[in-house]
């Protein structure tokens, strides 16, 4: 049995950018004037939102946002990059 040259130099991408659900952490400073840039980075960049939560309490430093969105695998770092790059952000990591 021999396979034809199509075959045989056919080759899988070595990073699939198909879009996959990613959950990301992101903590923050400023209450609620703090969670808008974070939504606004969101929105701007055209990630879709599958669910997002926000816990911002009285008298402690820091809120969180937790967030499912659709990502390709070679956008997700810079996500994150771009929501560490936020003044209110303390950190931004995949959960």
């Amino acid at each position: 049995m021999s396979l034809s040259p199509a075959y045989s130099s056919y080759r899988a991408p070595s990073s699939p950018s198909f879009l996959a659900r990613r959950r990301v952490a992101t903590y923050f400073t400023g209450g609620t004037d703090g969670i808008l840039p974070l939504v606004s980075a969101l929105q701007q960049r055209g990630f879709k939102v599958h669910d997002l939560s926000v816990d911002i309490r009285d008298g402690v430093p820091e809120s969180s946002m937790v967030c499912t969105v659709m990502v390709t695998n070679d956008d997700i770092d810079l996500l994150l990059d771009h929501l560490r790059d936020l003044p209110s952000v303390v950190s931004s990591e995949l959960v």
